[in-house]
């Protein structure tokens, strides 16, 4: 079965490169007017949409013309703990050479109070075995933490060095996933066509 990944719209910490992680940030009126301009390829016509329970994703599915089937909480973006708020140039700042050694950690970075890419793959990995088993390609607006974490999943990447691939935002994510929920690479950076220009 197929699994399409869609980051939501920006948001105004998006604009101010702010970690939001858990913290519940509203798309910002410049990222409405970004999403009202997403086409869905017509080849992800009929697939089962779920959402992130986060407003920031429930809009960018409500704009796009996809009311979900299933709010869903493994699909929630990684929790930035005690740092969501923050900006990572700051934090390097504050840190120094510890920070440095944090980030090298890879998966297994983990901000004070949250969870690290490791601890995300493994809330994802109950949901995509039910969906592997459900057999519904599906189509989920989520976050890029967590299209992050099935990517690494899907090629073996560790995160201790820049992925291998650049996903795009405004983009759909392809993946396949195995009968017991194993996710491969199938296509990556879809483009979400752009709305046509009206006349007048």
């Amino acid at each position: 079965m197929k699994l399409a990944l869609i980051r939501h719209g920006p948001t105004a910490w998006n604009a101010e490169k702010r970690i939001q992680g858990r913290t519940d940030v509203a798309l910002s009126e410049a990222g409405r007017a970004a999403v009202r301009a997403w086409r869905l390829p017509a080849e992800f016509a009929g697939y089962q949409v779920l959402a992130s329970p986060l407003a920031r994703a429930r809009e960018t599915a409500a704009l796009l013309g996809l009311p979900p089937e299933r709010i869903e909480p493994a699909l929630a973006e990684r929790s930035w703990g005690a740092w969501e708020g923050q900006r990572l140039p700051e934090l390097r700042k504050r840190y120094g050479s510890a920070m440095t050694r944090w980030e090298g950690r890879g998966l297994d970075f983990r901000p004070p109070g949250g969870e690290s890419p490791r601890d995300l793959q493994a809330r994802l990995g109950p949901l995509l075995t039910r969906l592997a088993d459900g057999g519904a390609d599906t189509l989920a607006l989520t976050h890029r933490g967590v299209i992050r974490a099935v990517y690494a999943l899907a090629t073996g990447w560790d995160m201790r060095a820049a992925a291998p691939d650049k996903l795009h935002d405004g983009c759909v994510q392809l993946f396949d996933l195995a009968a017991d929920g194993t996710p491969t690479v199938a296509a990556l950076n879809r483009p979400l066509a752009a709305a046509a220009p009206t006349e007048g």
